[in-house]
């Protein structure tokens, strides 16, 4: 490999380091060069994680020397990780949520710390780029959006920049337990898992915040009410988001005509965002399977007073490490599609 940029990952050791290390062994311009991960450090790669035996790294408890670094770790403990590096002027793909929120006082009613960097989060860029290209390409601090976000804010981003919707939106949210991280807990126990369907969060999910934040700054005024349910599905990867709003009067035409703006609106919003497909059909969160894709299919229902958006993703790939690697490519002035062409994996 010709490569020039050195990447780090922190914390190779969680499905979104191990989702990073598969997608960036196939990255023909960066090279992956030191892995970190506390459980396993001094391990080979290939021993812990026999599927990336074909990377030649030992897993280390301190990053090398690179030019940009993914950090993997929890909420909290990321930030610990980040601030030292961004002192030293390396480029930095945060996956945790540690810089996602602008207000510092979300951290401690969120996530129930202080946050130790509140200066950073007004210079960090939120991770999206079908919304933030241009200040990912030259942003020192990444923040990469959380999985739910990615695709319930992608779903309604061009309705409610274009204003069609009242405030009040549901979302209903869909995941694979992947979601849930290697840590073992009764929730994600086969037994317990599967052939079962069930709603947590009901009190507040840790995404919420992220939601309205980004909603909010499509469309300050009216600001979103948002209603937001995550469900645990017995499948290991995917997540299928339906997000349901008011048409505003007069915004939209009734029956086949109606339709046909919705769409067009939707396409013209995505038309070059290589990663965001505007479908004719609901999808299945098996279309997404393994890439970077999501999928999103807007539509108005009989009555033609509400709006009913579908998006799918892969919550490990657009929703942690495929979309970190977009970002970096952005960051590092690549072609943004670049090692994330690969197909969905099929049945």
């Amino acid at each position: 490999m010709n490569a020039s940029r050195r990447i780090g990952i922190i914390n190779v050791t969680g499905y979104a380091g191990v989702e990073l290390a598969r997608l960036l062994y196939q990255h023909p311009e960066v090279e992956l060069t030191s892995v970190t991960g506390r459980s396993a450090a001094g391990q080979k790669l290939g021993t812990v994680f026999p599927h990336l035996a074909s990377i030649d790294l030992t897993i280390e408890a301190e990053l090398g020397e690179i030019d940009l670094a993914f950090s993997a770790m929890p909420h909290q403990e990321s930030a610990k990780e980040v601030i030292p590096l961004l002192k030293r002027g390396i480029k930095v793909v945060d996956i945790s949520a540690d810089f996602r929120l602008k207000d510092a006082a979300e951290y401690a009613a969120w996530y129930g710390f202080a946050h130790p960097a509140p200066h950073l989060l007004e210079q960090a860029v939120f991770g999206l780029p079908e919304l933030y290209r241009s200040q990912i390409a030259s942003a020192q601090l990444v923040a990469n959006p959380g999985c739910y976000p990615t695709g319930a804010i992608l779903a309604l981003a061009p309705a409610v920049k274009a204003g069609l919707i009242e405030p009040d939106i549901i979302i209903d949210s869909k995941s694979g337990i992947s979601g849930a991280g290697r840590t073992l807990s009764l929730s994600s126990h086969y037994s317990e898992a599967n052939e079962d369907v069930t709603a947590y969060a009901l009190d507040g999910h840790r995404h919420l915040p992220e939601i309205t934040q980004e909603l909010k700054r499509l469309r300050p005024q009216p600001p979103p009410s948002i209603t937001f349910v995550p469900h645990l599905i017995p499948m290991t990867r995917g997540i299928l988001t339906t997000a349901y709003a008011t048409l505003s009067p007069g915004k939209v035409a009734r029956g086949d005509r109606g339709q046909e703006a919705l769409m067009k609106l939707y396409r013209d919003f995505y038309r070059d965002k290589p990663f965001v497909r505007v479908m004719a059909t609901s999808p299945h969160t098996k279309h997404t399977w393994g890439n970077n894709l999501c999928l999103i299919h807007p539509t108005i229902d009989r009555s033609g007073e509400k709006l009913i958006v579908i998006s799918a993703i892969d919550n490990l790939v657009k929703g942690a490490a495929g979309q970190a690697i977009q970002n970096m490519n952005l960051m590092l002035g690549l072609p943004e599609t670049m090692g994330l062409q690969a197909l969905a994996v099929y049945p």
